[in-house]
């Protein structure tokens, strides 16, 4: 074997996790091998967050043409060309991968284009070669589920990655799981022109977020004119020349052109010969402690197949987390319930920390207080046309320990809610901070005054 197939690290899977890791490692001067089967870049890049959210910005734009007499613009929408659409959307991802492939590149880091397998513990192999390395990262993503009796066949029995690819607009269609990806798409083909319907087996959209923002996202969403079924399984599909025929719990059945299925992603594990090397699993995720470490001590894992919330942004940081472990930087270990989270629709809905729940089942219902703002008292928020709120969870007396938005880009704010909830601070530490006027970052900062019992513009 020679010397160019071993390194400090081998790193399989070249998504945020895995590239983010191998960057992290060479910056640190630890040599890196990044094993990954299609792209650099992985699912985020060139099938999940960067195109989805590209065609959510489209459909943002598609709403401001139809509904630009509001606001005294004298413009209508004809259409929505999908070939124009996919440009634009291969455009932004290709600049992208344009930049990290030519990143990756100036950091001397060695990229292997194939399939690996772990065949030992220090050792991965791809097409018959090995690729030696004192620490192995896994960082192998993950893959759109289905359910039994579900045949996707990518035309009329789409996932997220299918959807992607659609040349058309539906007229109608049917969208299986109301989580993440299918509030996003149903935002998106519903901006589009489709008539959509959302089916939810649990009693409520989003069902991970606060009650509340899962509520108000319903709400918002049929006043869109997309039609909201909840407590409502799966049950059968039928494939119809037109269509698709699913029928569920108590026989009814609903037709559409298509049907998405987006129930949730499972961990791309198979074949990965984890268990062959003594790996231990949970289920088919890998099982690792806080600090990404597998039970094999020279083995870490990373992102969507280690369980948790299936969030790019966690891999990434979990990436340079083990790259900095592997060095012996002894860095803070990355806190799932410190990873914020967005649902990129119209409008969306921002969190990160605890649920009001979640908090009361730890510290008792004596020991949370929550204030919601309504986005009525915000100018900005007026000025966008936009409903919603900024909701805060903190401990009695204590630090702020969640923070629940639901509105039109109210994404944005999560980076400052994230400092609040990650530095556990309590309400009057942050109230004095001054927010620009008008923006929607005023809604935070009032929120923080009502809850530290100051309230300025929310109504009593």
């Amino acid at each position: 074997m020679s010397d160019q197939s071993t390194f400090d690290v081998v790193v399989l899977g070249a998504g945020s996790g895995g590239y983010a890791c191998a960057l992290r490692c060479s910056q640190l001067g630890l040599s890196v091998a990044l094993i990954e089967k299609g792209k650099l870049g992985g699912t985020c890049l060139h099938l999940g967050c960067i195109p989805t959210k590209a065609l959510l910005h489209v459909a943002e734009v598609a709403d401001s043409a139809r509904e630009a007499g509001r606001f005294g613009v004298r413009a209508s929408l004809d259409g929505i060309d999908m070939a124009d659409v996919k440009a634009y959307r291969d455009s932004v991802v290709g600049r992208l991968f344009k930049g990290l492939t030519g990143l990756i590149a100036s950091r001397g880091i060695t990229v292997v284009e194939g399939e690996g397998r772990l065949v030992a513990p220090d050792t991965v192999e791809v097409a018959g070669e090995p690729y030696v390395g004192r620490h192995v990262v896994l960082a192998s993503g993950s893959y759109a589920r289905s359910l039994p009796g579900l045949e996707v066949d990518g035309v009329t029995v789409l996932t997220s990655e299918h959807a992607l690819e659609l040349d058309r607009v539906p007229a109608s269609a049917i969208v299986l799981g109301g989580g993440v990806i299918g509030c996003e798409f149903a935002s998106v083909w519903r901006s589009f022109g489709a008539e959509v319907t959302v089916l939810e087996a649990l009693p409520r959209l989003v069902a991970g977020e606060d009650e509340a923002v899962s509520k108000a996202l319903a709400r918002q969403f049929k006043k869109r004119g997309i039609k909201v079924r909840l407590d409502t399984p799966f049950v059968g599909l039928e494939q119809t020349p037109g269509g698709v025929r699913v029928t569920v719990t108590g026989g009814e059945v609903l037709s559409a052109d298509v049907l998405l299925v987006a129930v949730g992603r499972g961990p791309s594990t198979a074949g990965l010969g984890c268990a062959e090397q003594g790996i231990e699993l949970d289920g088919q995720f890998v099982k690792t402690d806080e600090r990404c470490r597998t039970s094999l001590p020279t083995v870490f894992a990373v992102g969507d197949i280690v369980r948790g919330p299936q969030l790019a942004h966690r891999g990434f940081q979990q990436g340079i987390f083990v790259a900095e472990e592997i060095a012996g930087l002894a860095p803070e270990a990355v806190a799932d319930e410190r990873i914020p989270r967005v649902t990129y629709s119209e409008p969306e809905a921002a969190s990160v920390g605890l649920t009001e729940a979640a908090a009361r089942t730890r510290f008792g219902d004596d020991g949370v207080e929550t204030v919601t703002y309504d986005l009525g008292g915000n100018g900005k928020s007026q000025i966008l046309g936009t409903q919603g709120f900024v909701k805060l969870v903190r401990r009695t007396d204590g630090p702020v320990v969640g923070v629940h938005m639901v509105g039109s880009r109210v994404g944005e704010l999560i980076g400052e809610a994230q400092l609040i909830v990650g530095w556990e601070a309590h309400p009057e530490d942050v109230a004095p901070f001054v927010h620009a006027h008008p923006t929607q970052g005023e809604a935070l900062g009032e929120a923080l005054l009502a809850l530290g019992g100051t309230p300025l513009h929310a109504h009593a």
